[in-house]
């Protein structure tokens, strides 16, 4: 997982509401590898600011005037593919999650997030990864859930009853803990306060899941775990 001190991340930054859009800034200008290069209003001046900026991340409202965040997406893709699309929304149904994920999207981030989720994200998809809200992930996972189980290709390939195994050849059994509570959808605080760890803690033991797991976020991770049957989807 890349440090505080790793990859230079340019971020053009669009939201139509400029309070919100001020308060988001500010807390990426205090990292010192992140710099917001440009600022727009809507859909129309993304396509504009990325072609004159080249940021490395377009962090997205989803909701705006004009064109709104899945078209911009959609466009932006198809004329800057090497550019990563972080979504902002106030939606936590699956349904625009998939819709974005399938638009082009890298992430996919709530408006309620702290401080440390919007950090991570933005470094997550930065590096080239892909970054779920805990509390989405949590949403897609029961839906996934919902269809495989009344689906009769999600029981040929045995989605319909996953065995429970937790992996102690591979993780501690305090890492297996913080692997079913991030399945939960969990974010590192509210894991550290079930287990009453600190939040720092936390983050060494999903860094240390993420290696031992060999994927590059903590999406990822949830979904290798469900296939393997390491955690339970409840």
């Amino acid at each position: 997982m890349p440090n505080r001190l790793g990859k230079h991340i340019r971020l053009v930054l669009i939201d139509d509401h400029q309070l919100f859009r001020e308060g988001v800034k500010r807390i990426l200008d205090m990292e010192p590898n992140f710099e917001v290069v440009a600022e727009g209003d809507d859909g129309d001046e993304a396509l504009e600011l990325v072609e004159n900026n080249e940021p490395d991340v377009v962090l997205m409202d989803i909701n705006m005037p004009g064109m709104n965040g899945v078209e911009a997406t959609r466009n932006l893709i198809r004329k800057f593919p090497g550019v990563k699309i972080l979504i902002l929304s106030i939606h936590d149904d699956e349904t625009y999650v998939t819709h974005v994920l399938k638009t082009g999207a890298s992430g996919y981030l709530l408006k309620e997030m702290d401080a440390d989720a919007l950090i991570e994200a933005v470094r997550v998809v930065g590096n080239g990864g892909a970054y779920i809200h805990p509390k989405v992930t949590h949403n897609l996972i029961n839906e996934y859930r919902r269809l495989a189980t009344g689906d009769e290709a999600g029981a040929e390939i045995g989605y319909k009853e996953v065995q429970y195994q937790k992996p102690l050849h591979v993780l501690t059994r305090r890492e297996c803990e913080v692997l079913q509570l991030m399945t939960d959808g969990y974010s590192n605080r509210m894991i550290g306060e079930s287990l009453y760890i600190s939040e720092k803690t936390v983050k060494n033991h999903v860094s240390n899941i993420l290696q031992k797991m060999n994927v590059n976020d903590r999406t990822q991770a949830v979904v290798e775990a469900i296939k393997k049957g390491w955690v339970k989807v409840r």
